[in-house]
């Protein structure tokens, strides 16, 4: 029976994928191992496209009112608001 790993943290899989990207550049690689090499590398790029979207996500729903509408300044810049405080992680 095979378990699969926990994916890499979106800062772990983008310093692969950069390594991966350096390694390609240099064009010292065999055929294969260049294919398999960017085989891999188009994993984590898609990887870190979910996680960034995820986040975005996540970003969206912080800087919405309670209709669902994005809350913006004076300037119309997007606003986010406030995580609340949890009352046991609050400094003393």
């Amino acid at each position: 029976m095979k378990t699969e790993a926990a994916p890499p943290r979106f800062e772990d899989a983008l310093k692969q994928l950069e390594d991966i990207v350096a390694r390609l550049e240099k064009g010292e690689l065999a055929l294969e191992e260049s294919l398999a090499l960017y085989e891999q590398g188009i994993g984590l790029a898609r990887l870190c496209h979910a996680k960034l979207e995820e986040a975005e996500g996540r970003i969206e729903v912080l800087m919405k009112d309670a209709r669902g509408d994005v809350v913006v300044d004076a300037k119309g810049q997007p606003k986010a608001k406030p995580l609340p405080e949890d009352d046991d992680e609050a400094p003393s």
